[in-house]
C-alpha cells in the first residue's frame, strides 16, 4: 500500500543530526490519559526538530480558535519550546506564510476536520503548510490534526455518526483513523468503510504516535500501556510494532 511501507522501527536520530530538509509528520491518534503521558508526547515531538529549544506553532482552527486549548498548549510546550499560535478568526494574520515557514514544528489541534480544511483552503493555508513541510518544518497533530495530513480519514465532522472524508491534504497516501480505542464506534466503522471501498490506511489508539519520514511510516511510539497502531486493509487489520517512550 503506497505510503505505508514501514521501515525498521527505531528511535529517532540524536539531536542536531537531522538535515533540516527532512520531511516529517507525527500523526497522533489522540492524547494520553494523564498530563505526564502528554508531556512525554510533547518532548518526543520537540525532539524531532533536532533543536534544543525549537519554535512550535499551535493551530487551533478545528475548534474555531477556542482559547482553552491554546492556553493548555502554552502551559505544556512553553516549558520546552518557543511557542506561538495562529488564529483564523476573524481573519488570519497577513504574515501567516512567514510565521509558519519560520517554525520548527507546527501542531494542529483536534476538532472539526472538514470545517478546518475548508477554512484553510479558503485562505491558501493548505499551500503554506505544504511549503513548510517541504522545507523541513515538522507537521504534527492529534485527532483532526492527525487525519488532515492523509488523503482520507474517518471523521465526526458531519455529526455524531462517523463518516469517511476523502479530501484531506494528501501529504500522505491512504486513510487514517484516530481514537481507535478511545471511541466505541471508531474501530467497527473504519473497518466497515475500508471493507466497502474506502482507502486502506492506518489507525492509532489514543496516546500513540506514527512518525512519517517523507511519506514512509518510520516509527510508532506510545505513552499508554497496551495502546497500539494498526494497518487496516479490506478484510482485516494488522498490529504494527511500536515502542514506549
Amino acid at each position: 500500500m503506497p505510503g505505508f511501507n514501514q521501515r525498521r522501527v527505531g528511535p529517532p536520530p540524536p539531536l542536531h543530526s537531522r538535515a533540516m530538509t527532512e520531511r516529517q509528520i507525527l500523526a497522533l491518534g489522540g492524547g494520553g490519559e494523564t498530563d505526564e503521558q502528554n508531556d512525554r508526547l510533547a518532548r518526543y515531538l520537540v525532539g524531532l526538530s533536532g533543536k534544543e529549544r525549537p519554535r512550535v506553532l499551535f493551530v487551533p482552527t478545528a475548534t474555531g480558535d477556542e482559547p482553552y486549548g491554546t492556553v493548555r498548549f502554552y502551559a505544556r510546550y512553553g516549558r520546552i519550546a518557543d511557542t506561538a499560535h495562529l488564529l483564523f478568526f476573524p481573519w488570519p494574520p497577513a504574515d501567516a506564510r512567514s510565521l509558519v515557514l519560520d517554525q520548527d514544528v507546527v501542531f494542529v489541534g483536534g476538532g472539526n476536520t472538514a470545517n478546518m480544511l475548508a477554512i484553510w483552503r479558503a485562505h491558501g493555508f493548505d499551500r503554506i503548510l505544504r511549503d513548510a513541510w517541504e522545507k523541513g518544518v515538522v507537521m504534527a497533530g492529534w485527532s483532526a490534526g492527525m487525519i488532515c495530513w492523509f488523503e482520507a480519514g474517518v471523521t465526526d465532522s458531519f455529526g455524531p455518526e462517523l463518516e469517511g472524508m476523502r479530501d484531506g491534504l494528501g501529504f500522505l497516501a491512504g486513510s487514517a483513523c484516530p481514537h481507535y480505542d478511545g471511541e466505541e464506534r471508531r474501530r467497527p466503522r473504519y473497518r466497515e468503510l475500508v471493507d466497502h471501498g474506502f482507502p486502506a490506511g492506518v489507525a492509532a489508539d489514543d496516546g500513540v504516535g506514527l512518525r512519517f519520514s517523507g511519506t514512509e511510516l518510520a516509527e510508532i511510539v506510545t505513552v499508554r500501556p497496551g495502546a497500539a497502531a494498526y494497518r487496516v486493509d479490506r478484510g482485516g487489520e494488522t498490529p504494527l510494532d511500536g515502542r514506549p517512550i
